[in-house]
């Protein structure tokens, strides 16, 4: 059965949720508010609740287009004639987007209900990542034996230290840890 087109105050009342809740994931993570949402919508809890039975429900509405950043920064990537260059193009545009939205970390780096269109956007961020740093291996631009594991640890810890420590110093980390992957493999450190 066809769903009925919303009524012009519902559907303004909907944007107005989902634009009120990007800011509130953005600035407190994905367990934000919901009361604190419905407050900056002007609108009542229960309003909140008709449009969106439950948090997923209104988490799923705003991921796609939070998650599309993994696609731009891959299609900023393949644009890169410099492999090396692509690689940290890539790297450090995740983690800027990641640590300016707590949301879009919290979505990327844990386990959360739902999680459908979450996983389909990791494994899609996994693909475009393995495919630069393929890239970035075949032109000998990075130690050989870093995986695509290391790379998404070390994207998650720059991004978590980020947003605990401000954006310079998640940056910074990060651009010190990658001038580290250029490194010879035989100059790699081991722990004891």
């Amino acid at each position: 059965m066809p769903t009925r087109p919303l009524r012009r105050d519902a559907a303004r009342n909907r944007e107005k949720l989902l634009r009120e809740a990007a800011e509130v994931f953005t600035e407190q993570g994905l367990d934000g508010s919901l009361e604190e949402v419905a407050r900056r919508a002007g609108v009542s809890i229960g309003t909140l609740y008709n449009h969106f039975p439950h948090r997923d429900a209104l988490i799923e509405a705003l991921l796609p287009e939070r998650l599309a950043v993994l696609g731009e920064l891959a299609v900023a990537a393949d644009a890169e004639p410099d492999p090396w260059r692509a690689l940290t193009g890539f790297c450090a545009g995740l983690v800027a987007h990641m640590i300016a939205d707590r949301g879009l970390l919290e979505a990327l780096v844990r386990e959360h209900p739902a999680a459908a269109g979450i996983a389909e956007a990791c494994r899609d961020g996994a693909a475009r990542l393995t495919a630069v740093l393929a890239r970035a291996r075949a032109a000998g631009v990075v130690r050989p034996d870093l995986g695509d594991t290391d790379v998404a640890h070390l994207i998650w810890a720059m991004s978590l230290l980020g947003a605990e420590a401000g954006a310079e110093a998640g940056q910074r980390c990060l651009a010190l840890a990658l001038d580290g992957l250029r490194g010879r493999a035989d100059l790699r450190f081991r722990p004891e």
